[in-house]
């Protein structure tokens, strides 16, 4: 498979950009394209012509599958996309973080909230606790006559203790 991503630009890049594909390369006066990043790999700028702008390399909330076809009747699995490249005009400020808040289409907007679960609170010294005491059981080890009932998310568990 094929490694992809995908482009957003502002409107006035994609017009650029769909002027510099319509056209001959020999007749175009900006036919020069440069997307560079940095050494963290997530930030960079993105130049076309004379104009440029800063980039950033997000991850996408969920998996793009793209398809091709050469004949309209067969199509052809490409690639999973997991990732986005946003072209910022100057004075917009950059995302926070590494993750694409949003999918690429309307019902996936604040995807990560509304559809994803949450991760779950839990208590680091009881989720060892019960690790060691599991542990001690699995080995043949003793335990006392107590009983311990605790919930975890939606699942409640009991263990001798």
């Amino acid at each position: 498979m094929e490694e992809q991503f995908i482009l957003r630009v502002p409107p006035s890049i994609a017009e650029l950009i769909e002027r510099l594909l319509n056209e001959s390369p020999s007749t175009s006066e900006d036919g020069c394209l440069d997307l560079s990043f940095t050494d963290d790999g997530r930030t960079g700028t993105f130049s076309i012509g004379n104009e440029t702008c800063s980039a950033s390399l997000l991850d996408l909330p969920g998996v793009v599958e793209s398809y091709k076809t050469y004949d309209d009747t067969v199509i052809i699995k490409t690639a999973d996309i997991g990732q986005i490249i946003m072209v910022r005009e100057e004075g917009e400020p950059s995302p926070e973080g590494i993750e694409y808040r949003h999918g690429l289409t309307p019902p996936m907007r604040d995807a990560r909230r509304r559809r994803f679960r949450r991760e779950p609170d839990l208590n680091p010294e009881l989720v060892q606790r019960v690790e060691k005491d599991l542990l001690n059981i699995m080995s043949g080890g003793t335990v006392d006559n107590i009983l311990l009932w605790f919930r975890l998310g939606r699942l409640s568990y009991c263990f001798i203790k």
